[in-house]
């Protein structure tokens, strides 16, 4: 099922997907070259935006937990993609062990849980599951559906590594850590200073990650891809700034806000014109820090942010965790196009290492095509692409499914190499 776009796409996407194809040799190449020289990440997921004009990615998710929303006739790629993302990280590896997120009551996220436990099963690892909840004091039996159930086990640090003791099923020290866990709390002493191999590295968390540094590296990864395949950046970047010191109860930062949120809307409103696009445009201000949907909204006019009434300045103010927000990231807002039965939907494609291995669309009913769709309250209807996104029909047309795919899968995978390059650049061993 793909979905009905709106726009009937007319105007430049189709030229820039029909571009994409037709460069898909030079692409390819131009992959593997910069796959030579920087590790991608374990995996990663990324949200994109498709607007009939323009194809971007608005978030770069480190610590993916949607395994479970894709196409299972695909499972192959992504045990295939494991098994070589875990070579890289941990030839020897036998033992694996997964610490999820605290919030394991969660029941779609424990179905992801148990699809990313079988994907790396299935690629030759014994895996196992140990929660950093310190309420979990015994190995906890959770049924996920029929049939099926997960076995969440307290953690243990003995001396510089993390063990599991079981005295039914065994004690378990895995050679590596695979965290399911963004870290948005901080990081907690008892993943500090392992002897372990920790994907992805503790610093790739929201205690020290930010969405700003990340769209700044994805600012040059695209120029440089842009310049290869002669594009226009604009249409496979957006415009973004980054606001520090706000406090949003207090009303403090909030001049120096409106006015960068003017200043990006001017630099779109010359796009649109240049493109002749008909819309309004709009930008997100969110946490620049992990969200999960949480403190993010729509603004089309600065004054906007000068008028925000408590209800909005306390919905700014905090996100996951409870953690207080004081640092913003300004991003053009990119109208999703892409519709499922009338409903707004957007894809998210999944990697593992940098092969891409399949995606869906996240779809909310009662969200309007300029708004964010990771927000509470959604009708989730995550519908599994039914291509992979790894090979486009090169005599068809754009429209044609995997086409469709192949951009995704091509947008997807730069913000994988910022992603990737950034952890580089900040990884504190590098200092």
């Amino acid at each position: 099922m793909v979905p009905h776009l709106k726009t009937a796409l007319t105007g430049p996407l189709l030229s820039l997907e029909k571009h994409l194809i037709h460069e898909m040799a030079n692409i390819e190449h131009w992959f593997r070259t910069q796959w030579l020289e920087h590790a991608a990440p374990f995996y990663a997921s990324v949200d994109l935006r498709n607007a009939g004009f323009k194809l971007a990615p608005v978030d770069t998710n480190l610590f993916p937990g949607g395994f479970n929303n894709l196409n299972p006739d695909f499972l192959s790629l992504s045990v295939q993609a494991a098994m070589v993302a875990i070579e890289k990280v941990c030839p020897e590896a036998h033992r694996l062990l997964i610490i999820p997120e605290n919030h394991t009551r969660n029941i779609y996220y424990l179905k992801n849980l148990f699809e990313l436990k079988n994907i790396l099963r299935k690629s030759g690892l014994d895996v196992r599951i140990g929660s950093l909840d310190e309420t979990i004091k015994e190995p906890l039996t959770i049924p996920v559906e029929d049939n099926k159930s997960l076995l969440i086990e307290p953690l243990k640090r003995t001396k510089n590594r993390l063990v599991l003791e079981n005295k039914i099923l065994g004690n378990f020290d895995a050679c590596a850590i695979l965290l399911n866990n963004d870290l948005s709390a901080g990081i907690p002493e008892i993943l500090k200073n392992l002897e372990q191999n920790l994907i992805p590295p503790l610093h790739a968390g929201w205690a020290t990650r930010r969405k700003s540094q990340h769209f700044k590296v994805y600012d040059a990864v695209v120029k440089s891809f842009s310049e290869f395949i002669k594009v226009d950046p604009w249409l496979i970047n957006p415009y973004f700034d980054h606001a520090s010191q706000i406090d949003f109860h207090a009303r403090q930062g909030e001049d120096e806000l409106a006015k960068k949120v003017d200043q990006i809307l001017t630099k779109i409103r010359l796009k649109y014109k240049e493109y002749k696009i008909e819309h309004e445009p709009f930008v997100i201000v969110k946490a620049d820090a992990g969200t999960y949907g949480m403190g993010i909204m729509t603004v089309k006019d600065g004054d906007e942010l000068r008028n925000l009434n408590r209800k909005s300045r306390n919905k700014m103010s905090v996100v996951k965790e409870g953690l207080e927000v004081s640092e913003v990231i300004i991003q053009e807002g990119v109208y999703s196009e892409e519709c499922i039965n009338e409903a707004v939907a957007e894809p998210v494609v999944y990697m593992i290492d940098h092969f891409v291995i399949g995606g869906f669309y996240r779809v909310h009913t009662t969200r309007g095509k300029d708004e964010n769709l990771n927000a509470p309250g959604m009708h989730f209807v995550p519908l599994a692409f039914e291509t992979s996104c790894s090979t486009p029909e090169i005599d068809e047309s754009p429209l044609s499914t995997p086409n469709r795919f192949y951009a995704y899968g091509v947008i997807a995978r730069l913000a994988l190499l910022a992603a990737s390059i950034e952890l580089e650049t900040h990884d504190p061993m590098n200092h």
